[in-house]
């Protein structure tokens, strides 16, 4: 296994660029104090733009490890409209040099928000009318960003059109893309994250671990909450505070041989937490990772 540590702007509850809660230059030196190897881009435009995020990165002494981009995989008119988004995604990460390719930035392919699902996070299913051209928009989406030199893994997400085990194998068999594994959304969705990485290991290109609790989130739903308020109730947890063990995924890690980066999520609310809290929690995790054997 040879791995790289990576955070993340969500876990201090940026979703946009407008609305963080410090600067970018100041997460950067946090985080590289911290002792993580790179950072997860955010919202693009956060971190910098194609003229000053390499200079940002490099006064920190971080590595980008990728970005999520969502496209509308389910509606063509939608996801032609979204390529531009995708474009302007790899314009900023084809910008930053990479020493070892092993560890370039991954686009990170996802879907937008699907009200049902969000609604009902982990339950409600069929909502993908048409496999076919969802797969094939994946995998045109997928062959734009390998144009570009790039490659791209797709991320399964709570309360978007891909969450379950079944719907990533599903898309898994359809195309030919590579997997982000997120341990926390696929636990959340009834999955289990030990057993995927291992059954899909040949297409994994890059993890996000993440700690999740199923308790908080039955709770959440069971109070009629959506997928917004189960991340403010707890729902993922700091490494090692909810029900994966981090010592059994990297010890899976080990297994397979993964190697790429290991990017440490938990999901925060946009407001309401202290930004001191924020960065204990990711110093915490860190040392969490220490202790399971990621030095």
């Amino acid at each position: 296994m040879t791995v790289r540590v990576a955070n993340a702007p969500v876990n201090f509850g940026i979703y946009r660029a407008d609305r963080a809660p410090l600067a970018a230059t100041e997460l950067l030196a946090e985080l590289a104090d911290a002792g993580y190897d790179g950072i997860d881009s955010g919202p693009i435009g956060y971190l910098g733009t194609a003229g000053t995020l390499t200079g940002h990165l490099a006064d920190a002494g971080l590595a980008l490890a990728g970005g999520w981009i969502d496209l509308r995989y389910g509606d063509e008119g939608g996801f032609t409209a979204d390529l531009a988004g995708l474009d302007a995604a790899l314009d900023v990460f084809t910008s930053v040099p990479v020493a070892d390719p092993r560890f370039a930035p991954r686009p990170t392919l996802a879907c937008p928000d699907n009200p049902e699902r969000c609604a009902r996070p982990g339950r409600a299913h069929g909502t993908v009318a048409d496999w076919a051209g969802f797969a094939a928009r994946v995998q045109r989406a997928a062959d734009r960003c390998r144009d570009r030199g790039l490659e791209p893994v797709f991320h399964h997400h709570l309360g978007t059109d891909v969450e379950s085990a079944e719907e990533v194998e599903r898309l898994l068999e359809a195309t030919d893309v590579s997997l982000c594994l997120d341990t926390g959304h696929l636990h959340l969705a009834g999955g289990d994250p030990l057993a995927a990485l291992r059954d899909w290991a040949p297409r994994i290109k890059q993890v996000h671990i993440k700690d999740a609790s199923r308790e908080r989130l039955e709770a959440t739903v069971a109070a009629g909450g959506d997928f917004t308020q189960a991340v403010r109730d707890g729902a993922f947890r700091p490494l090692g505070e909810g029900e994966i063990d981090p010592a059994d995924v990297v010890a899976v890690l080990r297994e397979t041989g993964y190697t790429g980066w290991l990017v440490v999520e938990q999901d925060a609310p946009e407001t309401g937490t202290r930004l001191g809290d924020l960065l204990a929690a990711q110093r915490a995790n860190r040392e969490a990772l220490r202790k399971a054997g990621i030095r």
